[in-house]
């Protein structure tokens, strides 16, 4: 297998985190502004953790400068650590498997996300799995997904990895984690645990769709073909 750079998204692709994420947002909110279920008129897939900030800030009248989304950011970093300490919290099917396999591969790994770096170490902590990802993009690198992959690749060849785009593979599962991909000439993997079902996902322009990571021999088969 040819030496590749794969790049996981987190929320409905790594994990479930029990709404940790969206119930810490509601709270920071409340807190901040007074403002109780801000975001449920807010679309969140996909999206990074900057954009939907934004996106709520705008929607309820209140500033969206710097200052404030810094406020905010630190306040949901808190709450996201209480939060995210849950019982309905999980990791995705097939994922220990996936990622001890491509370890033993030697094949290296990392983080294409909306969530904000420290964010997604917090809810991947719980589940022993960040030593995976030495490094990635995050929301709080761009508000624009689709900016993140250089940024990845930059970090990435810091550590010595110096692949371009077309060597990488982000595996995502709504169809903004296919758009970051193919905008630079990565492939992309979708897998439907999360929002988007399987057909909605093969309308999309992903390389290969599965139903979830347990799909072995599916993966397998298309990382020998690259």
């Amino acid at each position: 297998m040819k030496e590749i750079l794969l790049l996981f998204d987190i929320d409905g692709t790594l994990i479930d985190s029990g709404e940790a994420g969206s119930r810490a947002l509601d709270r920071a909110f409340e807190e901040l502004f007074g403002i109780r279920n801000a975001f449920r008129s807010i679309q969140m897939a996909g999206k990074t953790d900057t954009q939907i900030i934004k996106e709520a800030l705008g929607f309820h009248g209140i500033g969206n400068g710097m200052h404030q989304i810094k406020r905010f950011v630190s306040r949901y970093v808190e709450l996201l650590k209480v939060e995210i300490e849950n019982p309905r919290r999980r990791l995705k099917p097939g994922v220990a498997w996936i990622l001890e396999y491509f370890n033993s591969m030697g094949l290296p790994m990392g983080l294409l996300t909306g969530n904000i770096e420290e964010g997604a170490r917090i809810k991947l902590g719980p589940f022993g799995i960040n030593h995976y990802f030495p490094a990635g993009a995050f929301g709080s690198d761009h508000e624009d997904r689709d900016k993140l992959l250089p940024i990845a690749v930059e970090r990435f060849s810091r550590l010595g990895i110096d692949l371009p785009p077309e060597r990488c593979i982000i595996i995502g599962d709504t169809p903004r984690d296919v758009r970051c991909a193919k905008v630079h000439g990565a492939r992309a993997v979708a897998v439907s645990t999360g929002p988007y079902d399987t057909d909605t996902l093969m309308a999309t322009d992903a390389d290969l769709v599965v139903e979830t990571l347990e799909d072995r021999k599916k993966i397998v088969e298309f990382l020998k073909s690259l």
